[in-house]
């Protein structure tokens, strides 16, 4: 790194409704072009960031992690007031600090973790009706766990893998994934090392093939072994689905999620 440049992280939250996705786009608004506006001003000049997760379009945040070069010197608090000062209501800063030149937001990373959120009702709901997905179906929550366990290990992920996806692999490693109730919702929490493209929303078509009885858990493992994205279940909608939480190596020291 130049001499005179510092780098810095940050953790962003944002309402994706209103937003083409995370990564910048001409056609379209976008999250990572409004927080380079705003972290530009900051800067007094211009900066780039590169992100944990490019989100899709209409996909929440509740913990983002950036990180961005720059000679500016500012402390983490003038970062996060600075920016936010800048920002739309749907995008904040909740931490910043400067971090050594090994840091970098996408590849330090060693897992990433999503929540879907459902909402099973025979009402479609009005409040955060663009935060969760309305589930119109009754649905068994065991029958969906039991699927769950076959989503676990370093697996080809196909079935699963959006159409342009462009990483160079299927193969990702689940950690965790998990279906259980908060209140009247119904929640699915993946952990992987990375995701495919719409891999989580693909899952949950599939989960909620299970949970309405047309399928039994076992077809996630049978899907997994096929490898065929055309034979799985459709892609649930964009707008239950957040990043939650991004882990780092200690030496990093980024704020831990509550």
């Amino acid at each position: 790194m130049p001499t005179g440049i510092k780098r810095y992280a940050a953790v962003v939250q944002y309402d994706g409704s209103a937003f083409c996705g995370f990564q910048k786009q001409k056609h379209s608004p976008s999250v990572q072009t409004e927080l380079e506006r705003a972290l530009s001003y900051v800067a007094n000049s211009p900066l780039i960031l590169s992100c944990a997760g490019r989100t899709d379009t209409a996909v929440h945040a509740s913990h983002q992690v950036i990180h961005f070069d720059t000679s500016a010197n500012r402390i983490g608090h003038n970062w996060v007031q600075g920016a936010n000062s800048q920002l739309p209501d749907n995008i904040s800063l909740s931490w910043a600090d400067e971090l050594g030149a090994d840091f970098h937001a996408r590849f330090s990373a060693t897992s990433r973790t999503y929540r879907y959120i459902m909402a099973p009702s025979k009402a479609r709901p009005a409040i955060l009706a663009n935060g969760v997905t309305w589930v119109k179906f009754p649905v068994n929550p065991e029958a969906m766990q039991e699927a769950c366990e076959y989503l676990l290990g370093e697996q080809d992920f196909s079935a699963f893998r959006g159409a342009g996806c462009q990483s160079l692999s299927p193969f990702r490693n689940v950690t965790s994934a998990n279906i259980y109730q908060a209140g009247q919702l119904l929640v699915f929490e993946v952990s992987a090392n990375a995701f495919v493209l719409h891999m989580v929303r693909n899952m949950v078509g599939a989960l909620l093939e299970v949970g309405y009885g047309r399928q039994q858990p076992d077809w996630i493992k049978t899907l997994l072994e096929v490898g065929d994205r055309c034979q799985s279940a459709a892609t649930a909608p964009s707008n239950g689905l957040y990043l939650v939480d991004v882990n780092y190596p200690e030496q990093f020291a980024l704020p831990e999620l509550p």
